[in-house]
């Protein structure tokens, strides 16, 4: 007769709950929902720092906090889409330079979308996942789990992949709140959703603001994502998602907070050194600091601000010459709105970074001219009229100005790969080749750059748009590797110009030029020549006109603190 309780093990902190349940060469996942467990994150790094054998990680990216794992030596094998940081944009991090070549762990590397259909799988009980991601990218070469790929029986033309599911050993999740039965409440978005927890072979570790009585648990059976009888281990963690956000809807009276920028900025500069590295690791994660300690360190009024919505900042007027990134992103608004106008496109995914303040734009310009586009962003929001002020892609205060918030599934899943989809892609690239191959994971010497992320599933399966700085480490003759196809981009706009082809067989060629005064290049041709390593020559390019004074003012509203505009 098995008497063991349904009901979860409840811990004091998230160190005893990690010492309870976390054992030495566990397979485990982090969730992003899309917040990430940030405070259970640290206690692992601290609890199993330099012990062995190590443990397989998996989660759709390591950034943030999830480099304490890496500093404290813990991950045998990372199964992720990205490793970087990415705020305010996607950047490298010297911790992860020599990924390809297994230090400081071996990388396995997906997209966001294939990653959760995998998950997905497993928590469905089937061995198997099909996507209609990765292919033609190396993304889908060399992997074990990567079974094949066959023409779509439904649409010849376009190809699916055969996946193997992902049952991770425990997965480590931080909710809104849960009551002793173990239900743990999450609030839109969602991001990877339940599938994660749903997946694991051994059950859920959850972190949660507040441990509340059942009766709010049930007022609010609706919003519980992760049903009790999968949670092991329980425990309370005030801000255990900080440094980033999590939307609590005010349930049980529990604050919202907003990301931390400052913390995040913190560890984007601690990291640029080792002992630099070392240091904040001592400050923040390492024993005998728990996470009582980390809190007592940011300090309450810190805390408290973060549950605050910020005054509105007016924004200043453009001064001076237009800078090199403000004329990308109004020579990308244009794109935008021509390509949306032209083929009546309904959404606009955009990729992070000065793609989504383009698509920002273009969707602004469109509003005023009767056109209404929906912005989406991967993590679970649709129809976003983004929050004044706020230019992170993902952050909490645009929650409250969307039409519907989802998750990765529904988002990257329904809505841009669905059947359906009149989606843009709107994406960024470390490189980019005439063919339109993005690559966003190795230089040409082997170093890591970042990943996929969302962009090989928007990439694989939508008509893209491609925001790119100019150089010729950027436009370049081949990638050094493709992590998105090029056979949906429709063009490639430039601070010079916009390039673009009429089939998809068809290499890249400059259509417009934007010329640069008089210390610019004379011709299209010379543009093309000294800002990229693509062929030449250019023929039939149209003139751009120069910048307007209110495409300007629309781009200084939407990024006041000049982010992405300098």
């Amino acid at each position: 007769m098995n008497t063991r309780s349904s009901l979860p093990q409840i811990h004091a902190d998230v160190d005893a709950m990690v010492q309870a349940h976390v054992k030495p060469g566990m397979h485990l996942h982090l969730a992003t929902n899309p917040s990430r467990p940030n405070a259970l994150i640290h206690a692992l790094a601290r609890n199993f720092r330099h012990k062995n054998p190590r443990f397989t990680i998996s989660t759709t990216a390591l950034q943030g906090s999830g480099h304490a794992l890496a500093l404290a030596g813990v991950i045998e094998r990372a199964i992720t889409c990205f490793a970087g940081d990415n705020y305010p944009s996607p950047r490298p991090n010297r911790i992860y330079q020599n990924l390809l070549a297994g230090k400081p762990f071996v990388l396995e590397q997906w997209s966001i979308l294939s990653l959760v259909q995998r998950l997905m799988a497993a928590a469905l009980g089937s061995q198997y996942a099909v996507t209609r991601s990765l292919v033609g990218s190396d993304l889908e070469r060399a992997k074990e789990d990567v079974l094949f790929t066959i023409p779509d029986p439904a649409q010849p033309s376009e190809s699916i992949t055969l996946l193997r599911s992902l049952a991770p050993d425990l997965t480590l999740v931080h909710g809104v709140c849960a009551d002793d039965r173990g239900n743990v409440l999450l609030c839109a978005p969602t991001g990877e959703g339940h599938w994660g927890a749903l997946a694991a072979r051994g059950g859920v570790i959850a972190s949660v603001e507040r441990i509340v009585p059942r009766a709010v648990i049930d007022a609010h059976a609706d919003r519980v994502l992760v049903p009790g009888h999968r949670v092991v281990g329980l425990c309370e963690a005030r801000f255990g998602a900080h440094p980033q956000s999590l939307r609590t809807c005010g349930i049980g009276d529990i604050p919202s907070y907003r990301d931390d920028y400052a913390a995040l900025l913190e560890i984007v500069e601690r990291f640029r050194t080792a002992p630099d590295a070392e240091a904040w690791f001592r400050d923040w994660v390492a024993p005998p600091r728990g996470h009582d300690a980390y809190l007592a360190h940011l300090g309450e009024e810190r805390l408290h601000a973060l549950s605050a919505v910020p005054e509105r900042k007016a924004a200043p007027a453009p001064q001076g010459e237009p800078t090199v990134a403000e004329r990308l992103i109004a020579l990308a608004a244009r794109q935008i709105v021509d390509l949306v106008l032209e083929r009546d496109y309904q959404t606009i995914l955009a990729g992070i970074g000065i793609s989504h303040i383009a698509a920002w734009v273009a969707a602004k310009q469109l509003e005023r001219r009767g056109v209404h586009v929906r912005l989406l962003a991967e993590l679970g929001f649709y129809g976003m009229d983004p929050h004044p002020g706020d230019v992170y892609l993902f952050s909490q205060l645009h929650m409250g100005h969307c039409e519907q918030l989802a998750g990765v599934a529904e988002i990257l899943g329904c809505y841009v790969a669905g059947q359906a989809s009149k989606c843009l892609g709107v994406l960024g690239a470390g490189e980019i080749d005439p063919k339109g191959n993005i690559n966003s994971t190795r230089t040409n010497t082997g170093k890591y750059i970042i990943g996929s992320g969302g962009a090989n599933d928007i990439a694989s399966t939508v008509d893209c748009l491609l925001v790119a700085r100019e150089g010729k480490n950027r436009l370049v003759r081949e990638v050094a590797y493709t992590t998105s196809p090029g056979r949906n981009v429709l063009g490639v706009v430039t601070p010079f110009g916009r390039f673009g082809r009429t089939t998809p067989e068809e290499p890249l060629s400059l259509s417009t030029w934007l010329p640069v005064g008089s210390e610019g290049e004379a011709t299209p041709s010379a543009s093309v020549e000294r800002w990229s390593d693509w062929p030449l020559p250019v023929e039939s390019v149209s003139t751009e006109a120069d910048i307007r004074d209110d495409e300007r003012a629309l781009i200084w509203e939407i990024d006041a603190e000049g982010v992405y505009r300098r």
